[in-house]
């Protein structure tokens, strides 16, 4: 295999792919990259064996020697990484030894048989949902940061996708937290619900362009592609939890509030909290919100009132103001509304204004405070 490319432009097709080389494996094959010639293209592929990456380059590529070639990943990205943009030759042999040349200088590795590297999944009776990279990287960002990371309860640790004709769900929980984003652009021809692992939808929301995304959805794995880079996953084969059997349907206290005048107070008031359980107390009462945090152990308080919108009975609930920053850091808009209950049922919170052809709901479990029981 014989090709040239700019070392700027492969450095960073090899960069992506690399997101699927695990670190560390028992299987030398697994720590490299695959490059084959795909009628004259260069094709890159990686695997952990649980997720994939594919990528294409438009390359002149010449098929003498080998054709299918496994190179170690992190020597060949660090070689790239310390050049300056140039152009670069690649070539192999029949032994599959690597040689990449420039203008100043030659670096020669070991590489491996490509015919020994790891299958990549095809997918069989299959779903296809037509959406774009856009709407997935929102779908991504926005519930991301509330999948769990307890690899006991491996269900929670994706995001977990409903999808109808009508209309489709992501869904992302831990427990503490929990996101629904419902988009009306996200549909399937039929019904489908599946499980997607957290760091494959972050490696596809990383590479996805704004443009076309194909979604293909079988029992056992998914792939996202965006054209040029295809990832591919295993899905998470476990029921998901009852998720819309924690979200209360009553909460009649309604609270109005600027969310970034709450953001800083929150992260400033969290600071004297206690490190064990970052706990913080809001006092809602009439046209404001007494947020306080207090650490026993090193002596330290804080307090501050950040003016709201609320007309009911006086109420008061602890959060961890941790989870609290991460709801109001990843929700929209200018004012966000807290509807409660009572302290120790969830608070769920919105967007006093939606974004066009969505729906976003976040609900935050409450933690004891010593005032009620």
């Amino acid at each position: 295999m014989k090709f040239e490319a700019s070392s700027a432009d492969l450095l960073k097709a090899l960069q992506t792919v690399n997101g699927a080389v695990p670190s560390k494996s028992t299987m030398p094959y697994l720590e490299c990259i695959l490059f084959e010639a795909d009628t004259g293209k260069l094709k890159l592929s990686a695997t952990d064996l649980e997720i994939s990456i594919v990528k294409r380059l438009s390359l002149d590529v010449n098929e003498d020697g080998a054709s299918r070639i496994a190179v170690p990943a992190k020597r060949l990205i660090d070689t790239l990484k310390a050049l300056p943009n140039l152009t670069i030759k690649f070539e192999t042999d029949s032994d599959f030894n690597v040689v990449l040349s420039t203008d100043r200088g030659e670096y020669k590795m070991a590489g491996f048989d490509g015919k020994d590297y790891p299958a990549l999944p095809e997918l069989s009776d299959s779903t296809a949902i037509e959406t774009t990279g856009k709407l997935l990287k929102r779908a991504v960002q926005k519930t991301g940061f509330a999948v769990s990371r307890d690899a006991l309860r491996p269900a929670m640790m994706g995001i977990y996708f409903q999808i109808d004709p009508e209309s489709g769900k992501g869904v992302a929980t831990d427990g503490h937290r929990l996101v629904k984003l419902s988009l009306d652009k996200l549909t399937s021809a039929k019904e489908i619900e599946f499980i997607v692992p957290e760091k494959a939808m972050s490696l596809a929301a990383r590479v996805a362009s704004d443009g076309k995304c194909s979604m293909i959805v079988d029992a056992s794995y998914a792939s996202f592609d965006f054209g040029d880079t295809i990832v591919l996953t295993r899905l998470i084969d476990e029921p998901y939890p009852n998720y819309q059997a924690v979200i209360p349907l009553e909460n009649e206290k309604r609270m109005t509030i600027n969310r970034l005048d709450m953001l800083a107070a929150v992260k400033r008031c969290v600071l004297y909290s206690s490190t064990m359980t970052n706990q913080i107390r809001l006092s809602v009462g009439a046209d404001a919100v007494k947020i306080s945090a207090e650490d026993i152990e090193r002596a330290s308080s804080a307090n501050e009132t950040v003016p709201c919108d609320y007309a009911d009975d006086e109420l008061v609930i602890g959060f961890n103001g941790t989870y609290l920053i991460e709801v109001l850091n990843n929700m929209d808009g200018e004012e966000v509304l807290f509807e409660f209950s009572s302290p120790n049922r969830a608070g769920v919170v919105t967007p006093l204004e939606q974004a066009d052809d969505e729906n976003m709901m976040m609900l935050i479990m409450p933690v004891m405070l010593n005032t009620y029981s």
